[in-house]
């Protein structure tokens, strides 16, 4: 499970399609983790998940597309960009094969690369998102357009801090309500019911940006059909805080859905092949 040689630490720009992404490899000879960012997240909000995990790990983190402080703006803000990304990251930094983190629309990513690369995934940890449900409507999609125009006016005031991604509020909306069209039951259950690998499931509770009353636990109990149809998929956790705040205040929950992860795989790597 291990990376083919002991890798030094690195910090660096890796060129891909029209940008360059901000990455971070913290190096060393354990588990690759690659952690994916929540939609307009950056990788700074992995910082206690790493500690909490520690040194014997090879942590790799990078900042999306226009995202953070450094990465470059792109023509192309895609859900298929991002998946992109990934193999970017991965072939620049010499992984074959790697533990996904993903959180919110990072889980999705995980979900959909865990499905096409099994080989290659050692498993994943979905924290908060990945939910097959069909949460947007014609209304929905005018709430969220509605949202970022509000938004647009004092986004440009945190841009130089890395808190707003370097995109127009147009395209930030335009890339939440393709994942709307993405997390539809017809859209992502058929990729999560076909992943062959170990994932686990860190379930928040209460609200996220944008919801209201109880429409992020409706969305939550999509995962109910996932978990009944496929083995491999199961909730390790579901904590107190919400979406926005248990990468911070449940960090613990994480990292043990990380360390059930490698000891799942690891159980099923020693007993072989069937006969």
């Amino acid at each position: 499970m291990k990376s083919n040689s002991t890798a030094a630490q690195w910090t660096g720009m890796v060129p891909v399609d029209d940008t360059a992404l901000a990455v971070t490899d913290s190096g060393g000879d354990g588990i690759p983790v690659l952690y994916l960012n929540g939609q307009f997240a950056t990788q700074g909000y992995w910082r206690q998940v790493i500690t909490d995990l520690g040194p014997t790990w090879r942590h790799i983190t990078f900042d999306g597309r226009a995202r953070g402080k450094k990465s470059g703006c792109s023509a192309d803000y895609s859900f298929e960009a991002a998946v992109r990304d990934v193999d970017a990251v991965l072939a620049a930094r010499g992984v074959d094969r790697a533990l996904l983190v993903g959180w919110s629309y990072g889980a999705v990513v995980a979900a959909h690369w865990a499905h096409r690369h099994p080989a290659r995934t050692l498993g994943a940890v979905l924290v908060d998102g990945a939910f097959p449900y069909d949460w947007l409507d014609e209304a929905m999609e005018q709430r969220i357009r509605k949202l970022f125009r509000r938004m647009r006016w004092f986004m440009p005031l945190l841009r130089p801090t890395g808190l707003t991604p370097r995109m127009s509020a147009e395209e930030q909306a335009d890339s939440n309500i393709e994942l709307g069209r993405l997390s539809r039951e017809q859209e992502l259950g058929p990729v999560l019911n076909g992943i062959t690998v170990p994932v686990r499931y860190v379930v928040a509770s209460g609200t996220s940006l944008g919801s209201r009353g109880d429409e992020q636990e409706r969305i939550r109990a999509g995962l109910d059909a996932v978990t009944a149809a496929n083995a491999h998929i199961r909730v390790s956790a579901k904590v107190e805080s919400n979406h926005g705040a248990l990468l911070k205040k449940d960090h613990q929950a994480i990292t043990g859905a990380v360390r059930e992860v490698v000891a799942l795989h690891s159980g099923s790597a020693a007993e072989g092949p069937a006969h």
